[in-house]
């Protein structure tokens, strides 16, 4: 729907119906940017309004295997590490480069860590309150020491 509404507003600005500068506003850009639509769709007509970049591949995305072949290998040798050391260890043994925020995703998804919120909260023992302000417990462990026997020597 986006990009029908931008098709109507290129063709509202180039039958002369609408200024460039609120076209502009009205579809999020700048002017410039909206100009150089315009001279795209006078050059290809509606195909020139769409991305150049749809159906292509991200610059971001992992090369096929690389994946697998990391999680295969945290799994394997890894499993108790953290992700950033996890990411290292690939990085300096086995030569793959991945960012520790992928390395992060990848153990998520795999089950091999958890964020922290995500992680069940440690049980503290409870301990009851003291009758008097202040009070401390305090233990004279004397009593509870075994007697000092020296080493027996050797004749």
């Amino acid at each position: 729907m986006r990009e029908v509404d931008r098709l109507k507003t290129v063709q509202r600005v180039v039958d002369r119906m609408l200024s460039v500068g609120r076209a502009a506003q009205g579809l999020g850009m700048s002017c410039r940017q909206l100009e150089r639509l315009i001279s795209r769709y006078r050059v290809a007509g509606a195909a020139g309004l769409v991305s150049g970049k749809c159906g292509k591949p991200s610059n971001n995305h992992l090369a096929d295997g690389v994946a697998n072949r990391a999680i295969a290998l945290i799994r394997k040798r890894y499993a108790d590490f953290g992700p950033t050391l996890a990411c290292e260890k690939l990085r300096e043994q086995h030569g793959l480069s991945i960012s520790k925020e992928t390395v992060r995703k990848l153990m998520i998804e795999d089950g091999l860590w958890k964020p922290r919120r995500q992680r069940a909260a440690k049980i503290h023992q409870p301990r009851n309150r003291r009758a008097c302000l202040g009070e401390l417990v305090q233990i004279d462990a004397s009593s509870l020491k075994a007697p000092h026997n020296p080493a027996p020597q050797l004749r």
